[in-house]
């Protein structure tokens, strides 16, 4: 794997954590996405992501391996896959999207989203020498 293509998709984790909470939230103040999930989704959580989103872009810099911080990353995302589902067992989606739709998309898609990130994530941790 190329270091610019781990590069890119660090990127793209990045602007899709960052970008995907301020615009589903509406800059934190959709209290939609709060309700329906109070712990993980609070704003203090949807902060969090976008934090997650700073860690991916800084990433990005680093010139040395990142096989570590890749398997850590990888393992953020296994967390919230695993939540995703546990939620979309025990809740609607259609009475979520009913109360407002920008909380029922981010509900449908942020763990699909954030599986496609943990295998490539994955997969960054389980180069054995990336080409530069």
């Amino acid at each position: 794997m190329s270091r610019r293509l781990i590069r890119n998709g660090l990127v793209a984790a990045g602007i899709m954590n960052i970008s995907g909470v301020l615009v589903f939230s509406r800059g934190f103040t959709n209290a939609a996405i709060n309700s329906a999930d109070p712990v993980v989704m609070s704003n203090f959580g949807l902060l969090m992501i976008v934090v997650w989103g700073l860690a991916y872009l800084g990433a990005a810099t680093v010139s040395a391996s990142i096989k570590w911080l890749a398997a850590a990353f990888a393992l953020e995302k296994l967390v919230y896959v695993v939540v995703w589902v546990s939620w979309l067992s025990s809740n609607s989606l259609a009475r979520l999207y009913a109360e407002d739709a920008f909380a029922g998309i981010f509900y449908s898609i942020y763990g699909l989203n954030d599986f496609v990130f943990m295998v490539f994530f994955a997969w960054v941790f389980f180069q054995r020498h990336p080409r530069r």
